[in-house]
C-alpha cells in the first residue's frame, strides 16, 4: 500500500494527476485491494481437461504441417520455419518483411499477409494460438491458485497511460473472450456454490464520451434516440435510409467509427474493414463531413497537444507527449493518434473508476451479499449470493449506469447529455453468462 500510495504521490507531483484525479485514486486504493485479497474461483480439474483437449488438437496440427512440408522440423523455431515457406515451398515473400539477420520474418502480423497462399498457413497459425493459450492461461493458471482454488491477481491504478488499470501477475484483464478455446478458457472461473458471476459491461463507453468531448450532434442524437450507433454511422456515411444498412455496412462502419478514435491512417482503416485505399479513403472523407464535431474535435485536440505538449481527461488526468511538435513525420504521426485517443480512453477510465467507488459504496450501505472481484476496462464482475441476485442487479446498473452525478463530474456534468448504458450478463462461469432479464 504504502508503495502504491507514493506512485500516486508522485504522478500528483509530477502534475499527471489533477486534485480530483488524485483523491479518486487515493480512494480507489483499498477497494482495489479487497478484490485482489478475495481473488475468483478458479476450476482447475476443468482446465486439466482443457489442456487434454488441446494436447490431442496440437498433435492433429503437427501431423498435417509435417504432411504438408513433407518433412519433420521444428515449428517453433522461426529459421527453420522460415526455410520451410520460403525455400521449400516456395511460397512468395513480396511485401514480407526481414528479421535483422537477413531471414523472412514468420511473425503473425507477416503470416496473416500470405493466408490463403498455401494451407499449411492456417495449420501454423492456428497452432500457435493454441501454444500460446495452453502456456499462458491452461497450463499455468492452475499453478496459481490458493488453498481454496481462488486466483488473485495484482492491479496496477497507475498501470497505463491513459489511466486504464492494468492487472498482472496473472493479468487477468487479458484473459481470451473470442474464439471457441478463449470462451472456454473463460468457463473456468466460477463462482462458489451458491453464488454466481454477474458482469456489469458499459455499452460503447469511449464512443459515448467522444460523442460528448466532440459534442458531435449527429452521434449524441443516435445515442438519445437508442439507436445502433454504427448502423447509423453506415446510413450517414452511404447516404440510405437506417433500414436498407447491411451487415458489411455496420462492419465497415464501426471499423470507422473506432479508426477515428484511435488515429487510425485511411490505410489502417482500409485494411480493418477489408476495403481499397479509394474506398477508404472516401469513407473518411464522407465521415468528417457527416460527424463535423467529431472531426473538429480531433483537430482541436492536436492544436491543444501541440500548444501545451499535453491532453487530459475531463477529471485532469494527463498524458505528457514531448513528441508531438517532432521533425520526424512518423513520429509525429503517433503522438498525434495518442492525443486523439487518450481524453477519450483516459475519461472512459475515470468513469469505471468512479463507478467502482460508487457500487462500492451503495453495496456496503445495503448490507449486500456480493463483493466485487474483477475490472476487466469497461467490465466489473462481482460474485453474487443466488437469493440476492435481483437486489444486486439493480443495485450495479444505479450504480453505474448513474455515475455522472457524483459530484466528481459536477463542473462537467453539462458535457454529459446522453445516458450511460450497462450490459449486465449472470452464470455460474464467466464464459457462460447470459444476459439478465427480468
Amino acid at each position: 500500500m504504502e508503495d502504491r500510495l507514493k506512485e500516486i504521490e508522485t504522478a500528483y507531483k509530477e502534475k499527471i494527476l489533477s486534485q480530483r484525479a488524485y483523491n479518486l485514486e487515493k480512494e480507489l486504493l483499498p477497494i482495489v485491494k479487497e478484490m485482489e485479497k478475495t481473488g475468483i474461483k478458479l476450476d482447475v480439474n476443468f482446465l486439466e481437461s482443457i489442456s487434454k483437449k488441446i494436447n490431442i488438437r496440437v498433435k492433429e496440427l503437427e501431423e498435417g504441417i509435417y504432411k504438408l512440408a513433407r518433412i519433420q522440423f521444428n515449428i517453433n523455431s522461426s529459421q527453420q520455419l522460415s526455410e520451410v515457406l520460403f525455400e521449400k515451398l516456395k511460397i512468395s515473400t513480396d511485401d514480407l518483411r526481414k528479421t535483422p539477420k537477413g531471414v523472412v520474418s514468420t511473425a503473425a502480423t507477416e503470416l496473416q499477409k500470405i493466408r490463403g497462399k498455401h494451407e499449411i498457413i492456417d495449420f501454423i497459425l492456428e497452432y500457435r494460438e493454441l501454444m500460446k493459450l495452453k502456456t499462458t492461461y491452461v497450463d499455468s493458471l492452475p499453478k496459481l491458485v490458493d488453498e481454496n482454488n481462488r486466483i488473485h491477481t495484482t492491479y496496477h491504478l497507475l498501470g497505463t497511460t491513459t489511466g486504464r488499470m492494468s492487472s498482472s501477475d496473472p493479468n487477468l484483464q487479458n484473459i481470451p473472450i473470442r474464439g471457441e478455446w478463449g470462451q472456454r478458457i473463460r468457463e473456468a472461473f466460477v463462482a462458489e456454490k451458491g453464488h454466481k458471476l454477474l458482469s456489469a459491461d458499459y455499452s460503447q463507453v469511449e464512443l459515448r464520451v467522444a460523442a460528448c468531448l466532440a459534442q458531435d450532434e449527429k452521434m449524441l442524437k443516435a445515442f438519445r434516440e437508442d439507436k445502433d450507433v454504427h448502423k447509423a454511422t453506415a446510413a450517414e456515411i452511404n447516404n440510405i435510409p437506417l433500414s436498407e444498412v447491411t451487415p458489411g455496412m455496420r462492419f465497415q462502419a464501426k471499423a470507422l467509427n473506432f479508426g477515428i478514435l484511435y488515429g487510425m491512417s485511411i490505410s489502417g482503416f482500409a485494411k480493418a474493414a477489408g476495403v481499397s485505399w479509394e474506398e477508404a479513403s472516401k469513407f473518411v472523407k464522407e465521415y468528417t463531413h457527416d460527424f463535423v464535431g467529431i472531426a473538429q474535435y480531433i483537430e482541436q485536440i492536436k492544436e491543444q497537444a501541440r500548444e501545451k505538449g499535453y491532453v487530459e481527461t475531463i477529471l485532469g488526468r494527463r498524458r505528457y507527449l514531448p513528441q508531438i511538435n517532432s521533425p520526424s513525420f512518423r513520429t509525429r504521426q503517433a503522438a498525434e493518434r495518442m492525443a486523439i485517443n487518450m481524453p477519450i480512453q483516459g475519461t472512459a477510465a475515470d468513469i469505471i473508476k468512479v463507478a467502482m467507488l460508487r457500487l462500492n459504496r451503495k453495496l456496503k450501505e445495503e448490507k449486500s451479499e456480493a463483493r466485487m472481484l474483477l475490472q476487466v476496462h469497461d467490465e466489473l464482475v462481482l460474485e453474487v449470493k443466488e437469493d440476492f441476485l435481483k437486489e444486486t442487479v439493480e443495485l450495479v446498473r444505479e450504480g453505474m449506469e448513474n455515475v455522472l452525478k457524483e459530484s466528481i463530474f459536477e463542473e462537467n456534468k453539462h458535457m454529459f447529455e446522453i445516458p450511460l448504458k450497462i450490459d449486465i450478463k449472470t452464470g455460474h462461469n464467466w464464459g457462460i453468462c447470459e444476459d439478465y432479464l427480468n
